[in-house]
């Protein structure tokens, strides 16, 4: 959750309290000059300390913020700090903290750093202070209908800064590391695709939400998750010249676990067990555990494509320190190493209300008096004001070198995919990414995830970003790792596993792997440069065919024949399309792709069309269409059918019925009138269609129908068209080279 609600007479915003000690805001993208170090230790020399400070309330009750509506709470279950550590390379000395609170905002961090500055010298642009995003805190910062709770927002900045202070005092000659292991058991998307007859509505009276959070375990309304995940385990790890431990820094994308008030919820928990597993002493001196925050906009440790599975929060914690303290053992230790750091900012727009949604916020604001908001329409409703107050705001964002690790700094809240693209082009090797650092200024969805709706997307100070910040924010942050790397970012690659070496060699038209991360273009593995265009109702880098489901008990993805080493993904269709025009395509041709189909089958009349060549629009959808049957027709229902329009309306069924989220291969095969559909290596269809194509016309759609009746709701992966028949042999080879077993059964023939 981020951001605050403003409701009148019911809150002062944080920032009048703080308004005397705030920074004064740059210029749009203006950077900070870098300061000289303080007191460096001696050259050559390099230097690590850790603090902690404890900042639990001691005057209860104390307000609760990170739900949509205000708690309170009136004792503390598990104590909340700021950690801090400080590291010095001789050149340059450098702050990054944690803090066991949901968010802060940008003005109670720029007073922390600034009392931080004045005890130990290090300039406030060397600093990092970021959430660790415990929803069982006291409200540092209004969010949605909790108010900030004035007096300890009041107090924080002085605790951080004591944390910061403390750490500096510390410092002591010392060795550093790091090392990653993928962790896939802990996190998943929490964030799922709707059926398009189970979509809900928004908290303005819109039903829009093809996407949303928590949809329920196993729930027969949701097709699947709408996002990947980021299974990265990071740690950055110091300990004396003697071997003892003297802190370690972990980084996961998992939102959090959820824990009585008051609680540091897993992030604490996480500490102590990483101490207890180091033979430390957790809090003390000589060592503190520290857990951020990472991707996780669209994360949570509940697999909703699974049978609920609840073991608490403490547990959860332990088996997540046990895979740390894995690859803690990794660590190849360096008893120097350099220290960079960059700081910038980047002014964006609000998605502000129009005068319509702006005349029905301020009706429902007046009515609520000095009532805080309860329902979804009334939070909302007085967000829409704040946005229109406001406009815009400015991000700080950073970025970190510590010898050949990469960390990046954003005050967002991040989804996975966006923090995949950071670490895939990041020049450093490994990087990671701290979300909610150096303020709070909502989720940052990327555009195609707009277009699907849900709470990450509702204009609010939680979510009211430009509906292009994302990449906005993906750039600036990559020219900040650019920077201290002192080298250019890496380009994401595309391997050719042994599956589309095959397909290459046949010598297709165009071929589109569909590993995209961003939109709108899907490029043309082939010379030809034949690319294509996603239209809005797509999601991205989902596991693709070979890659593994990503649920439990198995959730961890895997290299395949697909891509080399890496894992293959794939688009989900929800509702849009893939289009291209190729005149190439004669009377003969073939189209060869994998099919992932999230819809049952007795959803609708026709389940899904997934390829279609025809005109854009046309009502009466002349051409040629390959879809899943549905309740239309009892011998039609999961299997496929091709037709040829409204027309003549001929359709052909195969004989055998698809799994419900399971890839299939399937190729299309037509010569003239005949026609011949393959699903995993073998004929499934055979039969004569007339043709009613449009003379001249060269429209190919992947994902759904011509006219858009219909369209696809699953995935999609490794489309090929070729100006040939494939024969049954080249069909059969392709498939066996994808090393994916058949996951159906031949059933009795309609």
């Amino acid at each position: 959750m981020p951001f605050a609600l403003r409701h009148p007479l019911a809150m002062i915003p944080l920032a009048l309290l703080l308004a005397l000690a705030a920074e004064l805001p740059a210029a749009e993208g203006a950077k900070s000059p870098g300061s000289p170090p303080i007191s460096p230790a001696p050259a050559g020399t390099f230097r690590a300390g850790a603090h902690q400070v404890d900042i639990s309330p001691d005057k209860f009750p104390v307000i609760v913020n990170a739900m949509f509506t205000e708690r309170t709470a009136n004792k503390v279950v598990d104590r909340l700090y700021a950690k801090a550590l400080v590291l010095d390379d001789g050149r340059m000395r450098l702050a990054m903290c944690l803090v066991d609170t949901c968010m802060m905002d940008r003005a109670l961090i720029d007073r922390a750093k600034e009392l931080a500055k004045s005890s130990t010298g290090i300039p406030t642009d060397r600093m990092l202070v970021s959430a660790t995003h415990t929803h069982s805190a006291p409200s540092a910062m209004a969010c949605l209908g909790s108010r900030v709770d004035a007096d300890y927002a009041r107090a924080l900045p002085a605790k951080i800064a004591e944390a910061i202070a403390g750490a500096a005092r510390n410092l002591t000659p010392a060795r550093i590391g790091w090392a990653v292991v993928d962790d896939w058991d802990h996190t998943f998307n929490r964030r799922w695709i709707r059926r398009p007859d189970r979509m809900l509505n928004d908290p303005f009276g819109q039903q829009n939400v093809r996407a949303h959070m928590h949809p329920g375990h196993e729930s027969p309304d949701a097709v699947g998750p709408s996002g990947p995940v980021d299974p990265g385990l990071s740690v950055l790890a110091v300990q004396s010249l003697q071997g003892r431990p003297l802190a370690l820094f972990a980084n996961y994308s998992q939102h959090y676990y959820e824990s009585a008030l008051l609680s540091s919820d897993y992030y604490g928990r996480f500490a102590l067990h990483i101490a207890k597993l180091l033979g430390a002493e957790a809090g003390s001196p000589a060592f503190v555990g520290m857990m951020s925050q990472g991707t996780s906009g669209d994360l949570l440790w509940m697999d909703y494509g699974s049978p609920r599975r609840e073991i608490g929060y403490d547990a959860y914690a332990r088996e997540v320190a046990e895979r740390a303290i894995e690859v803690y053992r990794s660590i190849q230790w360096n008893d120097w190493v350099p220290l960079r750091m960059s700081e910038n900012t980047l002014t964006l727009r609000y998605q502000v209300p129009d005068e319509r949604r702006l005349a029905w916020a301020r009706q429902i604001v007046n009515a609520l008096g000095n009532r805080l908001p309860q329902s979804l329409p009334e939070i909302y409703a007085a967000e829409a004001i704040q946005l229109h107050e406001r406009q815009k705001t400015e991000l700080k964002l950073q970025a970190l070198c510590i010898g050949g690790l990469g960390i990046a700094a954003i005050p967002n809240e991040v989804f996975a995919i966006t923090g995949l693209k950071l670490k895939a082009q990041s020049p450093l090797q490994p990087t990671f990414n701290i979300e909610l650092a150096n303020g709070a200024d909502g989720y940052i969805p990327p555009p195609e995830q707009h277009k699907l709706g849900g709470y990450t997307t509702w204009p609010a100070r939680t979510a009211g970003l430009e509906v292009q910040a994302e990449p906005l924010i993906v750039e600036a942050v990559l020219k900040l790792l650019e920077e201290v790397a002192q080298k250019p970012r890496r380009v994401m690659p595309d391997e050719h596993g042994p599956y589309p070496q095959a397909v290459l060699a046949a010598k297709p038209l165009a071929y589109w792997r569909l590993n995209e991360i961003v939109t709108p273009t899907a490029r043309d593995a082939t010379a030809a440069g034949r690319d294509a265009v996603y239209e809005d109702g797509v999601a991205l880098f989902l596991p693709g065919v070979g890659s593994g489901a990503g649920r439990l008990p198995e959730p961890r993805l895997t290299a395949s024949a697909f891509s080399g080493s890496q894992i293959n993904r794939a688009p989900h269709f929800a509702g849009g399309r893939l289009h291209t025009r190729l005149p190439q395509l004669g009377e003969i041709y073939s189209a060869e792709l994998w099919l992932w189909n999230g819809l049952p089958a007795d959803a609708r009349p026709v389940t899904g069309y997934f390829l279609s060549l025809g005109s854009d629009g046309d009502k009466a959808a002349r051409g040629i269409h390959l879809g899943i049957g549905g309740t239309h027709h009892p011998g039609e229902t999961g299997r496929l059918i091709v037709c040829n329009g409204n027309e003549r309306n001929q359709v052909l069924t195969g004989r055998i019925a698809l799994g419900l989220r399971q890839w299939h291969h399937v190729v299309l095969v037509r010569e003239g009138n005949t026609v011949a559909v393959y699903l995993d290596g073998r004929a499934d269809i055979v039969g004569e269609l007339d043709q009613t194509l449009p003379p001249g016309e060269a429209s190919v759609f992947v994902g759904g129908r011509c006219d858009n009746f219909a369209n696809l709701e699953g995935r999609l992966d490794e489309v090929a068209l070729y100006g040939r028949a494939l024969t049954p042999n080249e069909v059969m080879a392709h498939f066996k080279v994808s090393g994916v077993p058949s996951p159906v059964s031949e059933s009795a023939k309609p």
